[in-house]
């Protein structure tokens, strides 16, 4: 699970962690402020298949894909291919499973990967329609099983945890897998490609035609307008983004209680901060630090 990671520019830092409370604290940088340049906007639709008691939901990626790409340059972060590839899936199979949640829910994925050995994160909400995400290497903790959690926030409802092991090797069949095991609906992601990097999502319904939805391959679901009758059902529109600021990330660090200023910058004047959710370099002063944790963030 994602923690906290910094470093000084002018010593060793201190190993990056996959602590539980780091993790539960992820809601603290908000996702609440989309992108302003509307041109990144990715617009998802969802869809009844009428006769199969199915919900297929689609987009394509590109834009979103786009953004991402240029957040990775303006950071200066580089991620294997193959880690690339799966975050991609990642963002890709959490914004489609989004669509068919209620609108107030913001959710969490965590990908606890044994072999490539990694932490993949994603989050993201259909109210400020933001998606983001992350790949930590660093310390990753070492286990029997891959490992999906999910965590799940709505207003008025309780926070709602899941842990189900996955053996995948992509994040759209890990996605799969933790739609037939924790949310107990029959599930499958599809990358449908073309220019638009189009992804799709198939969930069942109560009634679904199960062995038709097992058997549907890709040309199928690419060609699913010709040959079902299909209902639609709402558009939803997401960007990649993540409201992260260093105010926000120091109080959340912060709020874990367990590190002091001392024991962060040991004799160095500044050190790195990297946002949890998307990996965002930030470089702040002792001073800044202090500003903040005092609830000055005016004068930080």
């Amino acid at each position: 699970m994602p923690g906290w990671t910094w470093n000084s520019p002018t010593r060793s830092s201190p190993p990056s962690t996959c602590s539980s409370g780091a993790w539960a604290n992820w809601r603290n940088c908000s996702v609440s402020e989309p992108a302003s340049d509307p041109g990144s906007e990715v617009v998802a639709s969802s869809h009844y298949v009428r006769g199969r008691h199915a919900m297929l939901l689609r987009a394509g990626f590109s834009p979103l894909f786009t953004d991402y790409y240029l957040h990775l340059m303006q950071h200066g972060l580089r991620l294997e291919p193959a880690h690339d590839t799966l975050l991609k899936e990642a963002l890709a199979a959490l914004t489609l499973h989004l669509i068919s949640r209620p609108r107030d829910e913001t959710v969490a994925w965590t990908l606890n990967l044994q072999e490539p050995r990694l932490n993949l994160f994603v989050t993201g909400d259909s109210s400020s329609g933001l998606v983001t995400g992350r790949v930590y290497t660093d310390h990753v903790r070492e286990g029997d099983q891959s490992l999906f959690y999910s965590q799940v926030l709505r207003p008025n409802h309780p926070a709602r945890t899941s842990v189900v092991p996955v053996t995948a090797s992509d994040a759209l069949a890990m996605a799969g897998d933790f739609h037939r095991q924790s949310q107990q609906t029959p599930a499958r992601f599809f990358q449908l490609g073309g220019e638009e990097e189009t992804f799709a999502l198939l969930v069942a319904l109560p009634d679904c035609d199960l062995p038709w939805l097992e058997a549907i391959d890709t040309p199928a679901v690419e060609a699913i307008a010709d040959t079902e009758e299909l209902g639609f059902l709402e558009n939803r529109a997401f960007r990649f983004g993540c409201r992260c600021t260093l105010p926000r990330i120091v109080r959340s660090i912060a709020s874990l209680g367990t590190t002091s200023l001392e024991e962060l910058f040991g004799e160095d004047e500044a050190l790195d901060v990297s946002c949890p959710r998307c990996a965002a370099k930030y470089q702040a002063t002792r001073e800044q630090m202090r500003a903040i944790q005092d609830g000055d963030a005016a004068d930080a």
